[in-house]
């Protein structure tokens, strides 16, 4: 049996009036859904499962939500919403996860339509939202990306980031006009290049990652991973290994105290199982399912 220990929160942060993240804990063998907003300046609260992995696998995600006015809080909350009904319509007991991550990928299209056709309403013109998503079934990980909400691995003391952000400073890392250090203060650093609902049409990133026994798998907003580097975020799931509701809370925390501009979330998500390999040290492979090529990630 593989087992699925989780442990989310969302907070407005120190600066913001309103939070315009949300986020979805989708598990699709009791179609149990938890999707959260915490719209108020107190104490973090840290929601926790414990989720035995069945067929039809889970479905984690993270949404970050932009426009004026209240906009951003209707796209990110449509975003989980419109993407955990269709994954509850749609689920079935193959046991097969790429079932599983193509109806994923269907379900943030249909949600990039409704959002785009919400957004031509003048009160909710110019929303979107970012979506960072992952299915898990008891041997793989899948993920999705839209936007520059992160997904990370923490597998025997390193921590890698499985997604890439797709925004103007990656682009410009990529074609190395930037380098990573000047990028982290770049004043364009918060411009992306796809959304959902910003676009008529958007093109969703996938890949898949074999899971290791023990493998911990952290999602977050910029909120978080602007304010704390990833071996920041490492040291303190680590620190609290034994208690990861409490690394989840501290992991805001840490945030808020750097400033806290913007909105954070996180889902923190240990992956358990006696099926599942030990990690060796081998590196890291994520397959690119859109492709079908298979790169290696190192630090």
């Amino acid at each position: 049996m593989v087992t699925v220990e989780l442990h989310a929160a969302s907070h407005v942060g120190r600066v913001r009036r309103g939070n315009e993240d949300n986020y979805l804990l989708l598990d699709l063998g009791t179609c149990a859904s938890t999707s959260h907003r915490d719209g108020g300046h107190g104490a973090v609260e840290v929601v926790s499962r414990k989720v035995e992995l069945e067929r039809n696998g889970l479905v984690l995600a993270v949404s970050d939500g932009m426009g004026g006015a209240l906009a951003g809080e209707v796209a990110s909350q449509m975003a989980v919403e419109v993407i955990g009904d269709a994954l509850v319509e749609a689920k079935e007991s193959s046991g097969n996860p790429d079932h599983l991550i193509s109806k994923l990928y269907e379900a943030v299209l249909s949600a990039n339509t409704l959002i785009h056709q919400r957004g031509r309403e003048p009160e909710f013109q110019g929303m979107g939202a970012t979506f960072t998503g992952v299915s898990i079934h008891t041997g793989t990980s899948d993920f999705i990306q839209i936007g520059d909400s992160r997904a990370y691995l923490i597998r025997d003391t390193k921590i890698y980031q499985i997604t890439k952000d797709q925004s103007l400073v990656q682009q410009l890392i990529d074609t190395k006009q930037l380098s990573e250090a000047d990028a982290e203060s770049h004043t364009l650093r918060n411009v992306i290049l796809q959304a959902l609902g910003a676009q008529v049409e958007v093109f969703p990133v996938t890949s898949r990652l074999v899971t290791n026994d023990n493998d911990v798998l952290l999602l977050c907003s910029d909120g978080l991973s602007n304010k704390l580097s990833k071996q920041e975020m490492q040291e303190i799931v680590e620190t609290n290994s034994e208690n990861l509701a409490e690394s989840c809370r501290e992991l805001v925390e840490r945030a808020n105290e750097n400033g806290g501009e913007d909105n954070i979330t996180v889902i923190v998500a240990r992956i358990t199982g006696d099926s599942l390999p030990l990690p060796s040290d081998a590196k890291v492979r994520v397959e690119s399912l859109d492709l079908g090529n298979v790169h290696d990630t190192e630090e």
